[in-house]
């Protein structure tokens, strides 16, 4: 597996739904292909575009809004600062007056169905999700650039280098488990200290915590909006959103007009088992029915996985008196390493990987930092994360109609349900009586995912997505 130095900003960032790989990625590599043409100064000679979508690009682009990313990135709109409330209708133009504006610069005449081509049985040998950018010039020659969304909003250019940091001296080098323990012991730091000694190698701790704070306005913003918006998701499934509806049975008669009078009304609910798991599962639906909308989310480490860490930092914050900016940074910073560990080591695409790559990582991070935020020993921490991977090992990834929708939404709820079970056992737990290291089950994840057959890595070509008898419109 290839090495690379993780930041934490590289794991959690913020974005568009529904899909990290799907959207977020495809969005991203047409941004990185408008820069290259106007560093060759090319940009000017385009008259025509084409757009080859490979692997499960092709086969659930559509459903994942591949599509809709790509028009919006060769447009030159960015994900983080466009208006949500835009997306389907700039796209819609586009294809209504069948011009595309390259970077917000070069119009050319397009036509989605020449132009954005879904090669549904064709496969690049590096990554299932792949795409080739060709645009042909006045001039009779042409340039042509292959990207491979690798999941988690990671993109790498064919023949080139990944997104990732500036290579550093980092004061503590970590790519497994058993690194990351080796420096606590060595040092007696925390896990999330260990990060920000290392995140400070890259920026000062000041702009990384934030950075940090600046993520959790994005979760708190989309867990809010989630829980007060009603009606049906899009796509076709016709899936009634579930949060709303939720937050209004369990808040009663409780008046609020903001967040953070919302959170004083939740915790005024009381703190009964039934409850939590009422809430929890509510703040997960609210992010994964925004994603499946084209809200903003953050990805954690995905999108298709963005429920779990906000729904497990919200149960902190609300019933277990965390509410603090400290506690917040401490959560996401320990979280961000046991995510980077997977990328490193396995892979947090379900592509790649099948769900156990994006659920089972994102309940791992949750569970990391909810047992070191309530005061879990290092070895705690890790064995929290091995536990929660654990009882994902070999979930397969079957979205029905390649929507970002069934079963993906619920499965952030058992995600997050499991991660909080996961850091209970690990705090009531001799972590000396442990049998399985954090390593061993990262290893065992990615054999997982090596010997998982191809239909059930997000292609919609197996499990669920054939069994359910559902008529979805023609795209």
């Amino acid at each position: 597996m290839q090495r690379e130095q993780i930041s934490v900003f590289d794991i959690f960032k913020i974005g568009i739904g529904p899909s990290s790989s799907h959207t977020l990625g495809p969005w991203r590599a047409a941004q990185q292909f408008v820069q290259s043409l106007m560093d060759k100064g090319a940009l000017v000679l385009v008259e025509e575009v084409k757009i080859l979508l490979y692997g499960s690009l092709a086969k659930t682009g559509r459903g994942h809004g591949t599509d809709i990313a790509i028009l919006l990135g060769l447009s030159g709109d960015d994900p983080v600062t466009f208006e949500v409330d835009q997306v389907i209708p700039k796209t819609a133009e586009i294809r209504k007056t069948g011009k595309l504006l390259i970077g917000a610069r070069k119009e050319v005449v397009f036509s989605e169905a020449e132009d954005l081509l879904f090669l549904f049985n064709e496969s690049l040998p590096f990554h299932p999700n792949a795409v080739t950018f060709q645009a042909f010039l006045t001039d009779g020659t042409a340039i042509s650039e292959t990207y491979y969304s690798i999941g988690g909003g990671f993109v790498v250019k064919e023949g080139g280098q990944g997104q990732t940091k500036n290579e550093v001296d980092l004061p503590f080098p970590i790519e497994t488990a058993n690194n990351l323990l080796h420096w606590c012991i060595k040092t007696g730091l925390k896990i999330s200290e260990v990060v920000m000694e290392n995140e400070s190698a890259w920026r000062s701790e000041q702009e990384t915590r934030g950075g940090a704070l600046n993520i959790f306005k994005a979760m708190k913003e989309c867990i809010y909006r989630g829980c007060h918006t009603t009606g049906y998701l899009p796509g076709g499934l016709n899936v009634a959103r579930r949060a709303a509806s939720l937050n209004r049975r369990l808040i009663g008669s409780r008046v609020y007009t903001n967040y953070d009078e919302w959170v004083d009304a939740v915790r005024d609910t009381g703190n009964s088992f039934q409850n939590i798991l009422d809430w929890v599962s509510c703040f997960a639906l609210a992010v994964n029915e925004e994603n499946a909308s084209f809200g903003r989310v953050v990805t954690a480490p995905t999108n298709g996985a963005a429920g779990v860490i906000p729904a497990v930092l919200q149960y902190f914050l609300v019933f277990c008196d965390g509410y603090t900016d400290e506690r917040i940074i401490q959560f996401l910073l320990t979280a961000s390493e046991v995510g980077s560990i997977f990328k490193k080591g396995a892979t947090i695409s379900a592509a790649m990987g099948g769900c156990q790559a994006e659920i089972g990582v994102s309940s791992a991070m949750a569970a990391a930092a909810l047992t070191e935020c309530l005061g879990g020993t290092q070895r705690q921490v890790l064995m929290a994360a091995e536990i929660a991977m654990e009882h994902h090992l070999g979930m397969t990834c079957d979205p029905i109609g390649g929507l970002v929708q069934v079963p993906c939404i619920e499965r952030n709820t058992m995600g997050a349900i499991k991660a909080i079970t996961a850091s209970q056992l690990a705090l009531q737990t001799n972590p000396d009586n442990a049998k399985v290291s954090l390593d061993a089950v990262v290893k065992t994840m990615w054999q997982t995912a090596l010997d998982m057959n191809s239909k059930y890595k997000e292609t919609s070509d197996g499990g669920l997505a054939i069994n359910i008898p559902l008529s979805l419109p023609e795209c």
